[in-house]
């Protein structure tokens, strides 16, 4: 006895059972399973019409998710990834950058703890920060111990 064939609209609910997917990545992911033009899109269009597909909530759902970790940089490069809008994405970058510095030092504190005994340790920091995508002066803030924050201080 053989299972009936999944739909797409079946295949598409399963992956948001997981996870918020914009419109664009469930585009890319059940392509290779469409069997007749048009078929994804009328799918994808009655999710969203039920409002399954929501870019807003991919975006609350990636800011959420990735922020604790990584900088206003990074986090854009994966929403605009993800095929949303580039209005939304800037939305949710500037009010990342509120709140840069305090991530980035969270971060530092996390990996480093003390403030580099060198110029060789203080690069390293840079860079480290640098590749979770903060931007340059949350990093110098950060490194140098920013103002209004002991950096020995442990929380």
């Amino acid at each position: 006895m053989t299972t009936p064939p999944i739909s797409l609209k079946g295949r598409a609910l399963r992956l948001l059972s997981g996870r918020e997917y914009s419109r664009a990545e469930l585009e890319r992911k059940l392509t290779p399973h469409e069997e007749t033009p048009g078929a994804l899109a009328q799918a994808l269009d009655e999710l969203q019409a039920k409002d399954f597909i929501n870019a807003q909530r991919v975006v609350d759902s990636v800011v959420h998710r990735r922020s604790p970790k990584l900088g206003a940089q990074r986090i854009r490069h994966e929403l605009q990834a993800k095929g949303l809008e580039p209005e939304a994405v800037a939305q949710a970058v500037a009010q990342l950058r509120t709140t840069e510095v305090d991530r980035a030092r969270a971060v530092w504190r996390k990996k480093f703890g003390d403030p580099a005994a060198d110029a060789a340790e203080r690069s390293k920091q840079m860079r480290f920060l640098a590749t979770r995508g903060f931007g340059g002066d949350a990093i110098r803030k950060v490194v140098s111990g920013g103002p209004g924050e002991d950096l020995s201080e442990e929380y």
